[in-house]
């Protein structure tokens, strides 16, 4: 549905959402921001943080890994000191842990907003100033 004033908009919108229309499937384009859009589709937070939780884990535990089973593996005895000392780990720890987060994060991004499309929906630049709702057919 395509309108242009911002009323009729925001009403048939509300319309939309009384009649029973999951949030999930409702998109949402428009020439600006509207804050009625966010009071009538609440709770549209972004999954994206927890695909950073999750490789910020991974890079993490693979940091401490890497470095512990290394020495372990190819022990370099120094001056009586003990092998596997975590402090100087931590710094090849919190690389992995910013790397893989940043890493998982992009393709969390890139995964939840479904690019590339190979549904072909259409871009926001394609509606120019018009107020515009879709909705996605269900299973």
């Amino acid at each position: 549905m395509i309108f242009d004033g911002k009323e009729e908009f925001v009403e048939a919108l509300r319309r939309l959402v009384c009649d029973g229309t999951p949030a999930e499937r409702i998109r949402v384009f428009t020439p600006f921001a509207l804050p009625e859009v966010e009071k009538i589709l609440p709770g549209r937070r972004s999954n994206v943080r927890f695909f950073a939780l999750i490789g910020a884990g991974t890079g993490t535990i693979t940091g401490f890994a890497l470095t512990i089973l290394t020495t372990l593996s190819w022990p370099l005895i120094v001056g009586g000191k003990p092998i596997v000392s975590i402090p100087p780990f931590i710094i090849i720890a919190f690389a992995l842990t910013i790397l893989f987060g940043s890493l998982s994060t992009f393709l969390g991004f890139l995964f939840l907003s479904r690019l590339p499309s190979l549904r072909g929906i259409r871009s926001k630049e394609e509606y120019g100033n018009k107020f515009v709702i879709l909705v996605e057919e269900g299973p």
